[in-house]
């Protein structure tokens, strides 16, 4: 398997030159295999360079299927670190493995307020010392963090960029990792529910907005380079990991025209979400829930 990586990464230089200089969707073999190592790529941290730098895990709660994202600067001494949309069933599993890589939680991070689980952050400002809770203005729930399109949030020397997505909720953000040489490579995008890997999040509540949704996943996330890492916030067919190349290329809803994509989103006919009555209102204020009253 090292040897496989080792050689995925010599491969890498030679396939983005190669996709590079076509701007159709992928035809030749060459072009169909560029997203598969770039995605293996991004689960290595590498020994050398700034990608050496970064930690990764991608985690999993399973009764929503929510993918929460661990990042770390493991170049600074105190190697501090981000959690993106945890899940509050899952926050022990998440502290145990922070303390076990050594690493100092320093932001516990949310794309915008969800409706299937109710987010981990409240709890980790429970149990993690000076963690802060982070979510957009647009959102209008408690954090301790509010941010805005264009703003920068740094662990380490690391950072991520803020893209407001909005359309699933009126308050989507995406993560994107840094722009730059000190950055790694290839840039990696935490979508939320704006793009799930060949799909999107659903725009019948919450504000949402197909027409806005359209507009803001190409403008904010499709536009980036072509070989960017695209991690999602939900899975339900086994998918991990795609790339800008591929969701331009094979994305059912998201290759449509507008009013195309509109008529599409019209008739989803989605079921109520099972835990949005419970979710919503936690979420509201970083997912602490009231305790129940005491019993007399």
């Amino acid at each position: 398997m090292v040897s496989l990586l080792r050689s995925c990464r010599r491969l890498i230089p030679h396939l983005s030159a190669a996709a590079a200089s076509s701007s159709t969707a992928p035809r030749g073999p060459i072009s169909r295999l560029l997203p598969v190592v770039l995605a293996m790529a991004g689960y290595s941290t590498g020994s050398g360079g700034e990608r050496g730098r970064l930690l990764f895990r991608q985690l999993f709660e399973k009764e929503s299927s929510t993918y929460t994202y661990l990042l770390a600067d493991v170049g600074d001494p105190e190697k501090p670190a981000v959690l993106i949309d945890p899940v509050d069933r899952t926050v022990d599993r998440d502290i145990n493995l922070i303390k076990e890589l050594g690493l100092k939680l320093v932001y516990a991070m949310n794309t915008h307020v969800h409706a299937d689980h109710v987010t981990g952050t409240g709890l980790l400002k429970t149990k993690v010392p000076g963690v802060k809770s982070v979510i957009a203005k647009a959102g209008r729930a408690k954090a301790d963090h509010f941010i805005e399109h264009g703003d920068k949030l740094y662990f380490g020397n690391l950072f991520l960029e803020v893209r407001a997505t909005p359309g699933h909720t009126a308050g989507c953000v995406t993560y994107v990792t840094g722009d730059g040489h000190d950055q790694p490579s290839p840039r990696m995008a935490f979508t939320g529910d704006a793009l799930i890997i060949r799909a999107c999040g659903r725009t019948d509540f919450q504000g949402g907005s197909s027409d806005q949704l359209y507009e803001s996943v190409h403008s904010q996330i499709l536009s980036l380079p072509k070989d960017t890492l695209l991690y999602p916030g939900h899975d339900y067919k086994g998918f991990t990991v795609s790339t800008v190349e591929e969701e331009l290329a094979y994305n059912p809803r998201l290759t449509k025209d507008k009013e195309t994509f509109k008529t599409i989103m019209e008739n989803l006919n989605l079921a109520y979400p099972m835990m949005i009555d419970v979710a919503l209102p936690a979420n509201l204020v970083c997912g602490i829930q009231d305790p129940p009253p005491s019993k007399v």
